[in-house]
């Protein structure tokens, strides 16, 4: 029976973990804290460890996992920017990840945010709530007849793509691996990223992060958006310059901000600081915007998604324990 540690847990982790597995079919070990260099060590006497986005997978720490036995690594997650897959190829440490666990949980997220900075929702809610009925301020625009500019069209970005489509929107894609026949069915059209960010009104990233990636919106890509445009990210924090949007913000000449993801989202994501003083300038500089929407990278967060999370978590964990290869799609090479 394979012992899985489980690192950065919150509630709803360990009770969706605890019920992809049979009856004793795994033995947690939960952990609140993260995975890192510092804290791998008490991965011992595990058979795997399950790490999320923000643990650091570095060469300290999979070097510690492969002295304490360690030859499993399951990400909880689509993304691996955090691991340093080559020092796990070095180590002889299987690094696997849940690659497809809800598209839908993530593009509908993506809408969701786009709908309620928009039509200012989480404002109205806020004066309704203090008897505030007036409508001064919250003035918004139709989807309809507007375009959106979908930047990656992975399977999340595909979904996006047909749920803006479903508004009436024109929807244009860039993506340097096109879906040709994808987007002659669906009535989407590709065209160059500088093309894409001068003509949509909603600009909506679905992108790995990867070198050629990193600031993807960064101060020269932000002034070639068109004026007044919404951006919106439930990707990675670090496809944008958070100082070349807030530059952008101030100036008017970037319409509105959803993010669901910041590129120092690290301690500060997935915790409660309700009762400290936020350290980050530019998060704390972000939040005083009327014109940004943030939640805190929970667009996964959704019944079906957890469920897939841990099933593919589960399974494979117990595939290594036999000796068995990994579900398909999941081991990174």
């Amino acid at each position: 029976m394979p012992t899985i540690a489980v690192y950065d847990t919150k509630p709803y982790d360990r009770e969706f973990m605890m019920a992809a597995a049979a009856a004793g079919q795994v033995d947690w070990v939960f952990h609140e804290f993260r995975l890192s260099a510092d804290t791998a060590a008490t991965a011992r006497g595990a058979t795997a460890v399950c790490g999320f986005v923000n643990d650091r997978i570095d060469r300290g720490c999979l070097e510690t996992l492969a002295d304490v036995g360690i030859r499993h690594v399951a990400l909880r997650c689509a993304g691996f920017n955090n691991v340093a897959l080559d020092v796990a190829r070095e180590l002889g440490i299987a690094v696997t990840r849940v690659p497809a666990y809800s598209p839908h949980a993530v593009a509908e997220h993506t809408v969701a945010l786009v709908l309620t900075l928009n039509r200012r929702i989480h404002r109205a809610w806020n004066r309704v709530r203090e008897l505030n009925f007036s409508l001064t301020g919250l003035v918004g625009f139709d989807l309809h007849g507007k375009t959106c500019g979908i930047v990656g069209t992975g399977r999340i970005g595909r979904v996006t793509a047909e749920i803006f489509r479903g508004f009436g929107m024109r929807v244009v894609a860039h993506d340097p691996f096109p879906m040709i026949d994808w987007a002659a069915s669906h009535g989407v059209e590709y065209m160059p990223l500088a093309d894409l960010l001068a003509t949509s009104d909603i600009v909506s990233l679905h992108l790995p992060l990867t070198p050629q990636t990193h600031h993807l919106l960064n101060a020269e890509s932000v002034r070639q958006l068109k004026p007044g445009a919404m951006l919106v990210n439930t990707s990675r924090g670090k496809l944008i310059d958070t100082t070349a949007v807030i530059d952008a913000l101030k100036q008017g000449r970037l319409g509105g901000l959803a993010i669901d993801v910041y590129e120092e989202e690290e301690g500060v994501f997935f915790e409660d600081l309700s009762g400290q003083v936020l350290q980050d300038d530019e998060l704390s500089r972000l939040l005083t915007f009327p014109n940004v929407l943030i939640t805190a990278h929970q667009a996964f967060l959704t019944r079906e998604a957890l469920g897939e999370i841990a099933r593919v978590t589960v399974e494979n964990a117990v595939r290594q324990s036999r000796g068995e290869p990994f579900l398909p799609g999941t081991l990174l090479e």
